[in-house]
């Protein structure tokens, strides 16, 4: 057996650093379960499997796990319909699982943060199946948003707003006695049902589900959607179609209400009572990077997903005006930035930046893959290397492109299947990823795997990287061991911009500079110091350095410290 293919038992000499507003320039990493590690052989990652590679993430350098939904669920949607939010469903394991994974974790220094999904539940959920099952008038019906239709008979939707995978956000029920009866409001899959949170019982439950696993350890929760929980009043028309495009562009009535915020100053009094700095993280997608910085005003959450900078081509001028309206954004509410490159709902940057601008984050063209990894590389230097906090996607350090030529019938996004809502395509950043050169999953598990690994994976394989000088891997590995050891790196608020050629991006943060060339043409820029970190082979002669196309350089102006 390859000794990349079972991680070691932990060893108990490390514990979680209790040092002070560590989620200020912590490095979190994404583990997407059912695709990080199957334990038990049926295809499928489980929390033991994530559980036995937790020394590879300490081993990484990382600072903490974020944990994509694990929770008892139907799985219409990988997970983001919890039908119990209290339980874990047995594709994943059980409760005992996930108190084992969070135990190890804080035994190697790691944190655990989980997904928290308190926009919408299943149609599974207790509540929801109560609710159709004792009819219009149920109290239970009040927790969610049903409504009667419009038109002579009800047969209308109660208003014009669409659902983010396509098609309308209303789906009509059949009343216990077999009629047509009232609507009731889903933004995403009829199986995800929004709750009603102007109802004090869904604010009580939630404040409960938190209590529930911050004592059982957790470090924090990062929320879903945590844009969409407050509606307009009166849910008014939108009078638009097509209204994801619009999304991101304009505050939607469905979308970044002001009435969110009440909700999240109201957790982190919850959140503040228990030790050890735990942490909220926001996916909140705002019009504005100044509508982000809301969400993390002093008592509400501590970070938000900074989704204009993921947005963002590799683009040397576009790039430089998203990071200083992010550092302005933030500075005012005492904030960190927290910057993201790829997650489990785009195309992956490798992908992504071997495509022309103009696509969008979820693609389904392979581009130039050689082209793609450079600009990833480099980008990821360029983004650890920012002042805040930085997410990693499983499998970024590999290097991993979207897997784009899935077969039409083996995908199992809800928006692939439903039409003019997204594109539908994230099923191709979601493949499991390779551990092992070989085996009948690369290493992910005894049984084969939920979705097609392509042919050459185990070239990308964390067994085939490991070691090996140059690889992506190693690459990430140096990087973060450097940003631990540089003190001008991590938390920050400001970076010096130095004068460079056009297409390259050059910053000062004390005696540390970091160099990314955008263009497709090698440039000459001054020596700064020693070199720490480099995406590609960089050629100095005297006090002159050439520095290749999308290539990112890390330099310390220090004359003593530790060299990657």
């Amino acid at each position: 057996m390859s000794q990349h293919s079972a991680a070691p038992a932990p060893t108990p000499t490390v514990a979680v650093a209790k040092r002070r507003d560590w989620w200020r320039d912590a490095v979190i990493y994404q583990v997407y379960p059912r695709s990080f590690a199957d334990s038990n052989g049926d295809g499928m990652g489980d929390l033991e499997g994530v559980r036995s590679r937790l020394p590879y993430l300490r081993d990484l350098g990382v600072d903490a796990v974020w944990l994509s939904p694990f929770y008892a669920s139907p799985q219409a949607d990988a997970g983001y319909d919890v039908a119990d939010y209290r339980a874990v469903d047995p594709m994943f394991g059980n409760l005992l699982d996930a108190d084992a994974l969070i135990r190890d974790a804080r035994t190697l220094g790691l944190r655990i943060i989980v997904d928290l999904v308190p926009n919408h539940s299943s149609d599974q959920h207790e509540w929801f199946k109560r609710a159709l099952a004792e009819g219009p008038g149920s109290s239970l019906r009040d927790r969610y948003h049903f409504r009667p239709g419009k038109g002579e008979s009800g047969e209308l939707p109660p208003n014009d707003w669409e659902s983010i995978f396509g098609g309308p956000a209303w789906t009509r029920v059949t009343e216990p006695d077999g009629t047509p009866g009232e609507w009731y409001l889903h933004l995403f899959a009829p199986e995800q049902p929004d709750f009603n949170w102007d109802h004090p019982a869904v604010g009580d439950e939630f404040r409960s589900i938190l209590r529930f696993w911050l004592d059982m350890g957790v470090d924090g929760f990062r929320i879903d959607v945590a844009h969409g929980l407050v509606k307009a009043e009166g849910l008014p028309d939108l009078g638009s179609h097509d209204q994801v495009k619009l999304l991101g562009n304009d505050v939607m009535p469905f979308f970044d209400q002001d009435g969110v915020h009440e909700i999240y100053r109201q957790w982190r009094l919850i959140l503040d009572e228990y030790a050890g700095e735990r942490i909220f993280v926001a996916e909140a997608w705002t019009p504005t990077i100044e509508r982000t910085a809301n969400y993390v005003r002093p008592d509400e959450l501590h970070q938000a997903f900074n989704f204009q900078y993921l947005s963002t081509h590799w683009d040397a001028g576009e790039m430089r005006e998203v990071i200083d309206r992010t550092l302005d954004a933030m500075r005012p509410v005492g904030a960190p930035a927290t910057w993201v490159l790829s997650n489990h709902d785009v195309t992956r940057h490798a992908t992504r930046f071997a495509n022309p601008p103009g696509l969008g984050t979820q693609i389904r063209l392979a581009g130039d893959r050689e082209l793609g990894l450079r600009r990833a590389r480099a980008a990821n230097l360029l983004m650890l290397a920012l002042p805040g906090s930085a997410y990693v996607y499983q499998g970024e350090e590999l290097g991993l492109p979207d897997v784009v030529d899935l077969p039409d019938e083996v995908r199992q996004d809800p928006a692939y299947f439903r039409g003019a809502g997204q594109d539908g395509f994230r099923d191709g950043c979601r493949v499991p990823i390779p551990w092992t050169r070989t085996g009948s999953s690369y290493g992910f598990g005894d049984g084969g795997s939920w979705l097609p690994q392509p042919e050459g994976w185990g070239e990308l394989s964390v067994e085939a990287q490991t070691g090996e000088a140059g690889s992506t891997l190693e690459l990430y590995r140096a990087a973060l061991r450097v940003r631990r050891e540089q003190p001008d790196l991590g938390a920050g608020t400001s970076v010096e911009w130095l004068r460079a050629p056009e297409g390259v991006l050059a910053f000062r943060r004390g005696e540390f500079v970091c160099v990314a060339n955008t263009t497709g043409e090698s440039v000459a820029m001054p020596a700064y110091g020693r070199v720490l970190v480099a995406s590609g082979e960089i050629v100095e002669v005297d006090d002159e350095a050439k520095v290749p196309a999308d290539t990112t350089v890390w330099w310390t102006t220090a004359t003593a410290g530790a060299c990657a």
